[in-house]
């Protein structure tokens, strides 16, 4: 029986597929079954759930779960900002690596233009408690209803003025008509931990290593590893044309004329820059991909 243990829940839903992906990329074999909320992970330190993403920093800041990953809108939710401790960002996203960005919407005929409009009107939102907040901070005051879903169909319908909702490329507004008058918050999501697990040190490293891990397969992500060999005399017409992550590391060969050149590069560029190296003197240059980077 394993004396050690962290308690650690990833979010459910639409976040839990590029969630468990993001385990697996850093190195741990994560499965679980479609009927069960319970993960099996290859560390016998760890013990992951599945949980509503809403309710992991309430959890987390109470001390029942030693860390979570959820977005940082759920924190402002739970109120929670003060009472967890960020161990790292992690941008990934159902749709794409950009922030999920919480917007005040209403019908594309409305005459609400500007946030001062809202002062008096219903609004529909699911994060109550962060809308009130951010109301209270622009000196408004609205009608503030919890909504359980379905929250664009809304305000066509004539059920409210305005909703706070989440949009990632703004096409669910769009196809539901509605406008955006303002952005409330940007959330990524975020690995956070209790402040009684982060003040045990064993623990405290052990969540380290593993936000560590996680984000260094979020860091290698478009980028692609170049190795080649250059003469001595062409290596810093050849270093010229790398637009490398950091400085290229430059290794010495058997042969005193001759160098290896390694370095990092993002992927988009790799086409346009091979021609120019293999001009430049560069010979065996070969690529590689990066499913790991430590910055």
């Amino acid at each position: 029986m394993n004396s050690f243990s962290l308690n650690g829940a990833l979010p459910a839903g639409s976040l839990q597929s590029p969630c468990l992906d993001l385990w697996r990329n850093a190195g741990y074999r994560v499965t679980h079954s479609d009927r069960s909320y319970f993960l099996t992970v290859d560390d016998p330190e760890v013990d992951l759930i599945l949980l509503r993403p809403q309710e992991i920093p309430r959890y987390v800041a109470e001390g029942s779960l030693d860390f979570g990953i959820c977005g940082y809108d759920c924190i402002l939710e739970c109120d929670a900002e003060d009472q967890v401790v960020e161990l790292g960002e992690l941008v990934f996203s159902k749709v794409s690596r950009a922030p999920l960005r919480w917007v005040v919407a209403v019908p594309i005929d409305s005459p609400i233009r500007e946030v001062a409009d809202l002062d008096g009107k219903r609004i529909d939102t699911e994060f109550v408690f962060m809308t009130q907040r951010w109301l209270q901070l622009q000196n408004v005051q609205s009608d503030l209803r919890f909504s359980w879903g379905t929250t664009e169909v809304k305000p066509g319908r004539g059920f409210c003025d305005a909703i706070v909702e989440a949009t990632e490329t703004g096409g669910s507004l769009e196809r539901n008509r509605l406008r955006e008058v303002a952005e409330v918050c940007r959330s990524t999501p975020r690995f956070i931990a209790s402040r009684k697990a982060f003040a045990d040190s064993r623990k405290r490293e052990k969540m380290e290593d593993i936000a560590l891990m996680l984000r260094s397969t979020l860091d290698a992500e478009g980028k692609e590893g170049m190795m080649m060999n250059v003469r001595r005399q062409d290596s810093e017409r050849v270093i010229a044309f790398l637009p490398a992550l950091q400085k290229p590391t430059m290794a010495s060969l058997s042969d005193p004329d001759w160098v290896s050149i390694t370095t990092i590069v993002e992927e988009t560029v790799v086409r346009e820059i091979i021609p120019q190296l293999k001009r430049a003197g560069a010979e065996g240059i070969v690529t590689f991909p990066i499913q790991k980077l430590i910055l």
